[in-house]
């Protein structure tokens, strides 16, 4: 059985046809009853709709069963029964999915329409129920028994329900933009209150499984209750659907209004010489080929739109052109492929950096664990050393290994948080922090950046910049690093940072404990030679125009420089001996005058002067001299103290520009020396008629910290007993008054500066035997420990028994 779809009159006259009152010929319908005689009726399924009596529907059949049932029906001028199916999805019905109570109707007039189909006008008669079907082909039939209405006792209240029925109906009608207004017209001219129920209720907008229960329902006055309940519910709806389009189309007619003028002020403005338009789309076109999360989306919309309000010639328009530029000019979420070639990466490490192991081993384990787990938050490493080891250039080698962007953002001198933070964007001149202008400059959300001279970081009257770097470096907050200019979080938990730092002493230790701390000490002189062989020189070629060939130093000739014309740690003060030379060269070439490439010592000691003295054992020729270790901001360094006797009341005196610390050893030395002086072969005699002086030599620099204790002390016992020290031998450690030799720091660098100077025996304290044993042997092949732990252990090693 075909299927028959929602009823719609607009549809049909659309179509070209008309129904004409005086076609239909109503009246014969009414004046006759061949129903009675009818015992078999035609059953015609319908689906989303349901006849009620005395209303009239068209109806229209697609299929050639239902076009015959409709065209048989009309010939034969027989009553058809209308039942509604209980599933409207099913294509084909049977029997069990009709209901079981209908509308017989008669035929009016049958219209066909272009496309085949046929619209049969219908008019409904009685209510009935089916008794049994006696066929399903080629349509189904039926036997039916007529069912009829049971008016009510209570006529003035059924009067009064159909009144207030039908004023809510025309209330419906005015309300609903679907009912067309004609309905009003025939609701008013419906003078029968059973008519008019049946012509709402076949015709509200009720689901079709409602109009079927009230057209079972017997009784009118239940049924009219019933449909008066469900046109309030439909009311109320309706009521709030009017509602809301009334206040959309308020807010549509402001933005249309708004719209309009902005438009307005554009022609304007272009017609002026030029406005925002190229603004907007260029900032709408860098936008599209971001991408960011829906929050950043919102944010980025809002803003945009605050753009489009401003008028282009006030100030705020270009602060905020500037915000929205910046905005877009950020990579959000695009981030650079990581390279894990860890074989390659530990080839350019090693290409770039001579030494280093211990660095390049944990940039290469970071690799290694990224690489097996594909996300890993960065680790903010602090590379902590003298200046010249190669900790900044580090950094843009580890960006090479992994195959990242570089950037250096050096904090030296920063005073001002927001440099870091950025300012408010109301500001004027406001920008972005350091860190995010980084980003930028980037391109990507996961570069390397080094945050250079850390250690340097000023207090100024605008914040402490080292406390705002504490979110920075935190691993477990930097994924939402608020910058006030962006005015959202960012996620850097994706950045590599790479800190640099020559002391840990000026850093606070709340920023120390979110970085892992790396040091790295300074070169030996093997690994200063190669550094000049495979770097330096070929730099200073390079930077003052000459090939190769130009000159050549051996190895004999570098450690001259380097023993002879520098004393420090890395290989800064080496670069610029080697740069004097180039220029040297430089000259003889553009003067075209003849000189042997192959540079000898004595060229050396012509071109960068007279080299300065290395001779330990003179210095140290006399009582009272010994030499110490100390560790400085540059890295280690060789001091001597002197000390002297003279005769007074057993006074001591100190100078060389000595901290509170290193005054404090001196005098727990001579009051060790005065409880233990018979132990140290030491009369009491001498100690109360000499007065002692103690000298650190180079009074200029400040000096302070307990390391030269213990070499205080035998330096004032030399000199009361009158006995040298031991040529080419330093000490370093701090004394207490028990005698007993305590740890101190700083032994890699101490004994790496104790190595250039020549020095071949030392004496450190048993404690520090483990930090001896962290540094590679080759750093220690020329130099004999020895491990003490009372301060008798250091007279008999240090002193002379000649």
């Amino acid at each position: 059985m075909t299927e028959f779809e929602d009823i719609n009159f607009d549809e049909i006259l659309d179509d070209g046809f008309s129904i004409v009152t005086e076609d239909l010929n109503i009246s014969d319908l009414t004046a006759t009853e061949e129903n009675n005689k009818q015992l078999v009726f035609p059953i015609l399924p319908v689906r989303n709709m349901v006849m009620f009596p005395k209303v009239i529907i068209p109806i229209t059949a697609g299929r050639e069963m239902s076009i015959q049932l409709l065209q048989e029906a009309q010939k034969n001028n027989e009553f058809i029964g209308i039942l509604s199916q209980n599933n409207a999805s099913i294509e084909n019905p049977t029997t069990d999915d009709l209901y079981q109570i209908g509308t017989l109707a008669k035929i009016i007039k049958i219209i066909k329409l272009p496309e085949g189909n046929i619209t049969a006008i219908t008019r409904g008669f009685h209510r009935f129920k089916v008794k049994k079907f006696t066929a399903t082909t080629p349509y189904f039939k039926a036997e039916i028994t007529k069912l009829k209405d049971t008016s009510t006792k209570k006529k003035d209240e059924y009067d009064a329900l159909l009144e207030n029925i039908k004023d809510l109906a025309l209330k419906i009608i005015d309300i609903d933009p679907n009912i067309p207004s004609a309905a009003s017209f025939a609701i008013k001219n419906i003078s029968d209150n059973d008519d008019l129920l049946n012509f709402i209720c076949s015709n509200a907008n009720f689901p079709a499984e409602q109009k079927q229960k009230l057209l079972e329902e017997k009784s009118l006055m239940i049924r009219a209750e019933k449909c008066y309940a469900l046109m309030h519910d439909d009311f109320r709806k309706l009521e709030l659907r009017s509602q809301i389009h009334n206040k959309t189309s308020k807010d549509l007619d402001k933005q249309q209004r708004e719209y309009f003028l902005n438009q307005q002020i554009r022609t304007i403005q272009e017609e002026l010489g030029g406005g925002p338009e190229s603004d907007i789309e260029e900032l709408m076109l860098k936008a599209k080929k971001l991408k960011w999360n829906n929050e950043v989306q919102e944010h980025f919309n809002k803003e945009i739109s605050r753009l489009q309000r401003q008028n282009p010639n006030s100030p705020d328009y270009n602060v905020q052109r500037n915000y929205l530029d910046f905005f877009t000019d950020l990579p959000w979420d695009h981030y650079s492929q990581d390279v894990f070639d860890i074989i390659k990466a530990e080839k350019v490490l090693d290409k770039a950096h001579y030494g280093l192991e211990d660095i390049k081993k944990r940039i290469l384990e970071h690799m290694a664990v990224l690489k097996l787990k594909n996300n890993m938050k960065s680790p903010i490493l602090c590379l902590v050393g003298p200046p010249g080891v190669g900790k900044t250039s580090l950094g843009k080698s580890v960006a090479d290994a992994l195959g990242r962007k570089y950037v250096r953002v050096s904090l030296g001198g920063l005073h001002d948080e927001s440099e870091i933070r950025g300012h408010r964007k109301t500001y004027i001149g406001a920008m972005a922090g350091r860190i995010l202008q980084s980003i930028k400059k980037a391109g990507t959300s996961n570069p390397v950046i080094v945050l250079d001279e850390i250690d340097k970081i000023g207090q100024g009257i605008h914040g402490d910049p080292s406390s705002a770097l504490l979110e920075v470096l935190d691993p477990e907050q930097n994924n939402s690093f608020y910058d006030n200019f962006l005015e959202l979080g960012y996620d850097l938990s994706k950045v590599m940072f790479i800190a640099t730092a020559n002391a840990l002493s000026n850093i606070q230790r709340p920023l120390l404990d979110r970085m892992e701390i790396i040091e790295i000490a300074g070169y030996t002189l093997e690994e200063k030679v190669e550094i000049a062989k495979r770097h330096l020189i070929k730099k200073q070629q390079e930077e003052n125009g000459l090939d190769a060939k130009s000159f050549k130093l051996g190895n004999t000739e570098l450690k001259h420089i380097i023993d002879a014309h520098t004393s420090e740690s890395g290989v800064r003060g080496l670069e610029k001996q080697l740069a004097s030379i180039a220029r040297w060269v430089a000259l003889q070439t553009a003067l075209e005058k003849e000189y042997d490439p192959k540079i000898t010592i004595d060229k050396v000691d012509e071109i960068l002067g007279v080299p300065r003295p290395k001779n330990l054992s003179e210095i140290t020729s006399v009582p009272g001299v010994v030499t110490g270790l100390a560790w400085t901001q540059v890295g280690g360094d060789i001091l001597f103290i002197e000390s002297i006797l003279s005769e007074g009341k057993g006074n001591l005196t100190m100078t060389g520009n000595l901290g509170n610390v290193m005054k404090e050893s001196a005098t727990i030395a001579v009051e060790y020396i005065k409880a233990k002086h018979e132990e140290l072969g030491i009369s009491s005699e001498d100690i109360q008629k000499h007065n002692i002086h103690v000298h650190v030599p180079e009074g200029a620099t400040p000096k302070d910290g307990p390391s030269a204790g213990i070499a205080m002390l035998t330096s004032i016992v030399s000199s009361f007993k009158n006995k040298k020290v031991k040529s080419h031998l330093a000490m370093t450690g701090e004394i207490t008054l028990r005698g007993k030799v305590l740890p101190v720091g700083g032994i890699k660098e101490k004994l790496l500066a104790a190595s250039r100077a020549g020095i071949k025996e030392i004496i450190l304290c048993e404690a520090n035997r483990k930090d001896v044993e962290e540094i590679k042997k080759d750093y220690l092949k020329n130099l004999k420990i020895n491990y003490v732990q009372r301060m008798s252990e250091v007279i008999d090693l240090a002193l002379d028994h000649k």
